[in-house]
């Protein structure tokens, strides 16, 4: 049995190729990165959602850890943030030690800091802002999807999804233009766990180089535009000219920096993915959607609930608590599975299914809930539902000719390629 096996009894049981109904409820590990990879977590979280909600799991890869699946339960865990803080991870690893990003920015801040925070990036995500932005988002994805090659297989992640992301990020932070595809490397580096550094052929001195670079390059941004009292809505001039974040320590620059890579790219990113491959394998809902363009909106938040881009956030319990009967330490990791809550069916009529068309679809865990919900979900919605918008009225289908590559990774749930083709209409 290998080292990692040892730590991790779930991992030597191969979860993603056993019965899910046949493992000890004890031995369940819903972090097991072949579960992602292999896109097999979902009968375990159904299972944990039936007999156990509120789920222990004593022997991970990242130590013991709660999960908590149901939907009612993880807005109770964002109501209440005085006893689940954010502080001092968001996520189920606690930061590597050897690691250049040591915080998440205000996402892994509590109270008034965090409030603060957030209000000097808020106004780039304003719905005044939206209007602005809509316009240049539907220019490019113009330019994107004319370019592509008809009757030709191509990687629609990196042709499509990142390439439409990114520029929506290099506007928001006013990046140069050029150097945009820097971003997306700098959020791919920062989200990549161990195993997927491995998978990319890096290190951690790999990644650290990549957030030094990211770092010095946002500074000297940073210093350029301090001083700068214009209308310009970009994050670093907001950043830099912010009574609350002028004097803001170069850790927790970076760390902000990356919480809007990351929250910027990879979600949106992966819903792009997700929705084309959701739509391709349920083709009635295809054809709903053909006959019917207008639904566009509302299939934006399905895709959105469907492919739930971020599967977990953790919180961290500040005292001992209660929820479900289950008795919560002090200190204990508390992981909110929002890919559990969006197919529970106590909270969303027949949630494992795909429904363009669905009533209510806006009111899924997605984008979070309460104090910390995402500050860019309108930036999201906007620019999934401007692509499919265009996508419409140049192709009968875009066509998933090949398996996807997942990423593997339980927190960031997404993609690496899609292979297909698209057909005009």
């Amino acid at each position: 049995m290998s080292e990692s096996a040892q730590a991790n009894p779930a991992a030597s049981l191969n979860q993603s190729t056993a019965d899910p109904a046949s493992i000890p409820l004890d031995r369940i590990d819903v972090t097991d990165s072949e579960l992602w990879v292999t896109d097999t977590h979902w009968p375990y979280f159904e299972r944990l959602r039936n007999e156990d909600p509120v789920h222990y799991c004593a022997e991970s890869e990242f130590g013991p850890y709660w999960s908590v699946t149901k939907y009612d339960d993880i807005v109770y865990v964002e109501k209440n943030p005085e006893i689940f803080s954010s502080m001092p991870a968001i996520t189920v690893a606690d930061p590597n030690p050897e690691s250049e990003v040591q915080n998440a920015g205000f996402i892994s801040m509590d109270g008034p800091r965090h409030t603060a925070h957030r209000k000097v990036v808020q106004p780039v995500s304003s719905p005044r802002n939206l209007k602005f932005l809509e316009p240049i988002v539907r220019e490019r994805v113009i330019e994107i999807l004319d370019g592509l090659p008809v009757g030709e297989t191509f990687n629609w992640v990196d042709r499509v999804s990142i390439e439409l992301t990114t520029g929506m990020l290099a506007t928001m932070f006013d990046f140069p233009w050029d150097e945009r595809r820097k971003l997306t490397y700098w959020s791919d580096m920062a989200t990549a766990g161990d195993e997927q550094l491995a998978e990319m052929g890096k290190t951690i001195e790999d990644r650290n180089a990549a957030m030094r670079e990211c770092l010095d390059t946002f500074t000297r941004l940073w210093n350029e535009r301090r001083g700068n009292r214009t209308e310009s809505l970009d994050f670093i001039t907001a950043l830099s000219n912010s009574d609350a974040t002028q004097d803001l320590d170069p850790t927790t620059y970076l760390g902000t920096l990356i919480l809007l890579i990351v929250g910027g790219n990879d979600t949106t990113r992966n819903s792009i993915t997700g929705g084309v491959l959701a739509l391709n394998e349920n083709p009635d809902q295809y054809d709903k959607l053909r006959a019917d363009p207008s639904i566009i909106p509302n299939m934006v938040s399905e895709i959105i609930r469907w492919q739930t881009p971020l599967a977990h956030m953790r919180r961290t319990a500040t005292q001992d608590t209660e929820l479900r009967g289950k008795t919560i330490k002090k200190g204990d990791k508390v992981v909110m599975w929002y890919v559990s809550a969006n197919r529970d069916e106590d909270a969303i009529p027949r949630a494992n299914e795909f429904l363009i068309d669905r009533e209510n679809a806006s009111q899924h865990l997605s984008f979070g809930w309460g104090v910390h919900f995402c500050m860019g979900s309108r930036i999201a919605e906007m620019q999934v539902r401007v692509l499919w918008e265009e996508i419409m009225k140049r192709f009968s289908k875009v066509e998933v000719v090949g398996p996807p590559v997942r990423v593997r990774s339980g927190f960031v749930k997404g993609y690496h390629e899609l292979p297909v083709r698209v057909h005009p209409l």
